[in-house]
C-alpha cells in the first residue's frame, strides 16, 4: 500500500517568509565577509573569491529553497489522524493518531506576524517529538486547532 501525500499545502505567503529569513541570514554572512575584506591588508583575491562564492550560493538558496519547501510542506487531518510532510533536503513524514494527541498549540513569531502566518504544534506521546505545521494562514491554524481539540476531547483513551 502506497502512502499518499497530505492534501493541504501551507499558505502561499510562507514562500515570502522563507525567502526573507534566508535573505537576512545570507546578507549577514555577506556583511561579515565584507567587513573582514575591508579590515585585512595585503592580497584580497581569496577574500573576493569567497565573497563571490557566498553571493552565488546565497542567491541560489534564496531563489530555490522557498519554492522547494512550498512544494514539499503539506498537512492533513481526518477523523483518525494528523499527517504532515516537511523539509526540503531531509523530508519527514509524520502521522499522529488523534488518540495520541496531548496538546495542540499555535505560535506566531514577529516575522510570521508580519507575513500573517501561524504555526501549529501537535504534541503526542511519541518519543519522536511533536508534529509541526509551519506557514499556515492564521484562520486555517485557528480552525485546525479548534477542530483537533474538539476531536481529541471526544476520542477515547488517555493519549499515552
Amino acid at each position: 500500500m502506497a502512502l499518499r501525500d497530505p492534501a493541504n499545502l501551507v499558505c502561499p505567503r510562507a514562500r515570502w517568509y522563507w525567502t526573507t529569513r534566508a535573505l537576512g541570514c545570507w546578507l549577514l554572512v555577506w556583511a561579515v565577509q565584507v567587513f573582514v575584506l575591508t579590515q585585512t591588508h595585503g592580497s584580497r583575491s581569496a577574500n573576493l573569491v569567497l565573497l563571490g562564492l557566498t553571493g552565488l550560493v546565497g542567491l541560489a538558496h534564496v531563489l530555490v529553497m522557498p519554492q522547494w519547501r512550498y512544494r514539499v510542506h503539506r498537512w492533513e487531518y481526518n477523523s483518525t489522524a494528523v499527517y504532515t510532510r516537511a523539509g526540503w533536503f531531509n523530508q519527514t513524514r509524520r502521522i499522529a493518531p488523534l488518540s495520541r494527541i496531548q496538546t495542540v498549540d499555535t505560535e506566531r513569531g514577529p516575522l510570521e506576524q508580519l507575513f500573517r502566518l501561524s504555526n501549529v504544534t501537535v504534541t503526542t506521546a511519541s518519543a519522536a517529538g511533536p508534529l509541526r505545521i509551519h506557514g499556515l494562514d492564521p484562520a486555517d491554524a485557528d480552525r485546525l486547532v479548534a477542530e483537533l481539540t474538539a476531536r481529541t476531547a471526544a476520542s477515547p483513551g488517555d493519549a499515552t
